[in-house]
């Protein structure tokens, strides 16, 4: 890749952990907030990644996002839990919304958590694979209170998020099943990549500021802004307004619905959904069928251009062994950007730089 540099995911995971830090988090959270964001960079997801880094410090000096953040519960109706998020990182406040998801389900078999005004959640799979690590299913609708970026099927300018939705499901004898989307045709995150790799975004993705279909990555990253299109057409566009309802309006959190396009901060609001299958009685059959069903999808002879038949959570373990292998690859205009956040906090470039080179 022109332009950039490679980094090992310790020192690298480092390096913004100190960053974090210099924003004023103790070092547990600059800890979770560094392994995770390096952790999406590992898995292919640099729309997740480091890069966000930037916009986190900003959204702090703002006053947006908050450190060392606890989540509170507002309602605790045994299987039902409400949460509040308190604008912390997502990082965070994710991991812990999770672990009593992870408890009340064991406890009822199933168990319903809103949790609202959530800092940027990151990578919603990492949650998923939180549970599914438990033996557990675990289904996410997610909302963005942010800049709007993305059109309603038939509109011809932003109104909500990429509102993700994510369904992780363990499998027998294999890695889990991960489906980890945003309803946009594309995430937001990797139009930001695009741009700042001086690369276009594939046609279907975006429409410029009058609504017309672009390629040029500018209009979803600087004004005038244009949108994102969701995928599917009125499928996606379906789903990305189930995530506003479910997470944004039910958590409590709140719904994207302002024009005010001058905020950092990215808050969510997440419903998530965690079932026990032992708990159904239908463990056998579901064992037995799984299997068979997945070993007839790979028995599917590859259509041109493809090596194998993948499912959802492959690809991502495939490229956290690549480049655990080989390196994560940063451009220099998004290691810039760290590097230019790092020091609004008064961290120095140089000391930056050293730490992610294991210096």
């Amino acid at each position: 890749m022109a332009d950039s540099q490679l980094f090992q995911a310790a020192p690298l995971a480092r390096a913004v952990g100190a960053v974090v830090a210099a924003g004023g988090s103790d070092g547990r959270e600059a800890r979770l907030v560094a392994e995770n964001l390096v952790l999406a960079n590992l898995m292919g997801h640099d729309s997740h990644g480091i890069g966000m880094i930037p916009r986190y410090v900003d959204a702090l000096l703002e006053g947006g996002l908050k450190v060392n953040q606890h989540v509170r519960t507002a309602f605790d109706g045994g299987a039902l839990l409400a949460l509040d998020g308190q604008m912390g990182y997502g990082q965070v406040i994710g991991g812990e919304a999770m672990e009593l998801a992870i408890a009340r389900a064991k406890q009822h078999g199933c168990a319903v958590v809103a949790l609202g005004n959530a800092h940027h959640l990151g990578r919603i799979g990492h949650w998923a694979e939180q549970a599914v690590a438990q033996g557990l299913v675990s289904m996410h609708f997610v909302n963005v209170i942010s800049r709007a970026i993305v059109a309603p099927w038939g509109g011809s300018d932003a109104r909500f998020g990429t509102n993700p939705v994510t369904i992780g499901i363990p499998l027998p004898g294999e890695p889990p099943f991960l489906l980890d989307m945003a309803t946009s045709a594309v995430a937001q995150g990797k139009i930001r990549v695009a741009y700042n790799k001086g690369e276009k975004v594939l046609a279907g993705r975006l429409i410029d500021d009058k609504g017309n279909p672009t390629v040029e990555a500018r209009f979803g990253v600087v004004e005038p802004f244009g949108a994102l299109v969701t995928f599917g057409e009125h499928k996606g566009y379906g789903l990305a307004v189930v995530c506003e309802l479910l997470g944004g309006a039910l958590t409590g959190g709140g719904t994207w619905h302002s024009e005010d396009k001058s905020k950092r901060r990215v808050w969510n609001g997440m419903f998530t959904i965690v079932l026990d299958p032992k708990a159904l009685g239908t463990g056998d059959t579901y064992m037995r069928e799984a299997r068979a069903f997945l070993d007839s999808l790979r028995r599917s002879p590859p259509a041109p251009g493809f090596d194998k038949v993948r499912i959802a959570g492959e690809p991502e373990r495939e490229w956290r062994a690549r480049r655990e292998r080989e390196g994560i690859p940063v451009d220099a205009t998004t290691w810039n950007e760290i590097l230019a956040a790092g020091e609004k906090l008064k961290m120095p470039r140089a000391g930056i730089q050293r730490l992610a080179e294991g210096v």
